[in-house]
Formats: structure tokens, C-alpha cells, sequence
């Protein structure tokens, strides 16, 4: 394919993670199509937009399900591919696929009932965190520190009656310090690291936690590396765990918000992944 192919941008909202990449598409040359995921359509053969490559923005991990295997249909790649946002986006197939590839994860317990759920929480032992296998932003997270608790959540989730509240995935709570590592690998390098510290068990940025630069240990990147590769590669956030027994990976995202990672540490995230991309479409 020629240097020159217009880039499909499947979003939601233009955050400044979507304006930055916009600015470096243009400022290489590069075409983008607009494709916002709450006004395009799928019909089951090809019609209306004219992308070479799409690289997934969307905030919805559904949506990014259903638009990346209408786009693989079509015969057109993305960044990440379905199959990588769909492990990733599970946290149940997640850890499996952690777990097979020899990565270090928090011990995870995983029931089908209210009622193995319980018996879950006893395997891991309290406090512990319950989880619901899709999710993102430490939302619908709980900590829960006894029987009783546990009892009260999980008959509250059962009662919502949704789909993602009735499988329970159940992790051992980490004694960490108040922080956690995050560690963006595109490709095969991993291209910026920064810590998250919050007084909040959940130190996820958007939730106020505070970010620092972070230089990687040798065992930071190769743990990052592995987790990636694991995952099957791309675009994506390896969010590690320092516990007394070492390093944890506990997470990987397949569309990571960079706006805090690209302050903390100066690196012009959103340019790596325009070139990330403009590398997919010339292989």
C-alpha cells in the first residue's frame, strides 16, 4: 500500500486523546475519516466509508466489539483487532490468558452463582475485591471486608439483574502501596510509564489519582512486554500491582485514555500510535 491511505477514527467523543491524534494524523500527511459510534451503520456488505485501517476510540467496550468484527468483515484492520479488545475487555478471559502465559496476577476466583460466589470469597480469603468482568475506570468495583458485607453486595448485584452482575470475579485484595504502575506498550516497545497514587484502594486517574513519571525497571518493561505479547499486541496499557510477593499484572486495556499519561511524562503518545498505525496498514 502507498505511504499516502485515509485513517478511520471510530470514536465516541473528541477527548483530547482523539484532538491529539487528529493533529498528528494531520501533521504526517494523513487522511481521517470520521466515524462516530453513535451515528454509522453496519450493513453486512461494505457501503459508505472509505478507510483503510480504523483504529478503535470508542468508550464502549460493546460497541468496539461489534464495530472491529463488522470492520475485519469488510477486510479492513484494525488497531487493536477484535480479538484483542475482546480478551482484553474481559477480565475473566483476561486472567486466563495471564494466568496460561506464565504472567503473575492477583489470586482470582471466579463463580456462576450468588451462591459459589460466597464460597469464592471464602477461597481468597477477606478483604477482597469484587469485580464485574467488564468494566473500566474502577467502576462497580467493591472492596469487601467480611461475610456480611459480601452478602449485602452481592444480593444488591443479583437484584440489578444485568448480565455483567451475575458472573462474579472475585481477586484477592493486594497490600500495596498507595499506588500502581502503568506501562504503555505499542508494538514492541513500550513507549511510556507513569506511577498512580491515591489514598483510594482504586488509583485509577480518573479517579483523582495522582500521576508521576515512572523510568521502568528492566522487570517493569519485560513483565509489560510479556503481558502484551500474551494479549496478543498492539495498543495496550499494562497496569501492574507492586505486592509484597513482587510485581502483579492485573490488568491490560486495549483503548487506554493517555491524556495523564502523556502529561506526567511529555511523551507524544497519540504521534507513537499514528505511527504505530501508518506501520499496520504498510505491512
Amino acid at each position: 500500500m502507498s505511504k499516502t491511505f485515509t485513517l478511520g477514527l471510530f470514536y465516541t467523543v473528541i477527548r483530547p486523546e482523539e484532538k491529539w491524534i487528529l493533529e498528528a494524523a494531520a501533521t504526517r500527511g494523513i487522511l481521517v475519516e470520521r466515524l462516530h459510534d453513535e451515528a454509522i451503520t453496519f450493513p453486512l456488505v461494505q457501503n459508505g466509508f472509505k478507510a483503510d485501517l480504523v483504529l478503535n476510540r470508542s468508550v464502549s467496550h460493546s460497541r468496539s466489539l461489534y464495530a472491529l468484527r463488522f470492520f475485519e468483515h469488510y477486510g479492513v484492520p484494525t488497531v487493536n483487532p477484535y480479538e484483542v479488545v475482546s480478551l482484553c475487555g474481559d477480565k475473566v478471559l483476561a486472567s486466563l490468558r495471564l494466568a496460561e502465559a506464565g504472567i503473575p496476577t492477583p489470586r482470582t476466583v471466579v463463580a456462576l452463582t450468588p451462591e459459589a460466589a460466597l464460597k469464592a470469597l471464602d477461597e481468597i480469603g477477606y478483604p477482597a475485591v469484587l469485580k464485574p468482568p467488564v468494566g473500566s475506570w474502577g467502576r462497580l468495583m467493591a472492596k469487601v471486608d467480611d461475610a456480611e458485607e459480601a452478602e449485602q453486595i452481592i444480593e444488591h448485584k443479583t437484584a440489578l439483574g444485568s448480565p455483567n452482575h451475575s458472573i462474579f470475579y472475585v481477586q484477592e485484595y493486594i497490600d500495596k502501596p498507595q499506588r500502581d504502575l502503568r506501562a504503555l506498550v505499542i508494538g514492541d516497545e513500550l513507549v511510556a510509564a507513569m506511577s498512580r497514587h491515591s489514598k483510594d484502594w482504586r488509583t485509577n486517574a480518573a479517579r483523582g489519582a495522582v500521576t508521576e513519571p515512572l523510568s521502568p525497571t528492566p522487570e517493569i518493561e519485560e513483565l509489560a512486554l510479556r503481558a502484551a505479547i500474551a494479549m496478543g499486541g498492539g495498543i495496550l496499557a499494562v497496569d501492574l500491582m507492586e505486592s509484597p510477593q513482587g510485581l502483579l499484572v492485573h490488568e491490560v486495556n486495549p483503548t487506554p485514555e493517555f491524556r495523564a499519561l502523556t502529561t506526567a511524562t511529555g511523551v507524544d503518545v497519540a504521534g507513537k500510535i499514528v505511527d504505530h498505525v501508518a506501520e499496520v496498514v504498510r505491512r
